[in-house]
């Protein structure tokens, strides 16, 4: 069992900045491969950025270049470092995790799940 908590949402104008972390509960955190997915209203949950649990990291085509995602086995976290926010990143981010042991998009690959955080980036 994994349980997951998100922290980091809040309100920002665009252009912002905004730092989500995700703490996990359980020994075998570092066997896990981790997600930030985001769901915004009327809209599927999309993948944003994936660490497994070797090194490899993955983001998402549409936030290239502005988010970036990092873990911390040590510590138990995962964290979704986002620069140059768009009013289109607008969105409930939640914390996911699997063992497939490869980058996995749909959120139905995801065994564990956090209770999501808002972000919210006004124009």
């Amino acid at each position: 069992q994994l349980q997951l908590v998100e922290s980091g949402g809040g309100s920002v104008q665009a252009g912002g900045s905004l730092r989500l972390s995700c703490v996990a509960s359980g020994r075998t955190f570092s066997s896990y491969d981790m997600g930030w997915f985001r769901q915004a209203p009327g809209k599927e949950r999309e993948l944003v950025g994936a660490a497994l649990s070797g090194s490899y990291t993955y983001v998402a085509d549409s936030v290239k270049g502005r988010f970036t995602i990092s873990r911390d086995n040590a510590k138990n976290t995962v964290t979704l470092q986002m620069y140059s926010l768009k009013p289109e990143d607008t969105a409930v981010y939640y914390c996911a995790a699997n063992r497939y042991g490869s980058t996995r998009t749909r959120a139905e690959e995801y065994d564990y799940w956090g209770q999501g955080t808002q972000v919210t980036v006004s124009s």
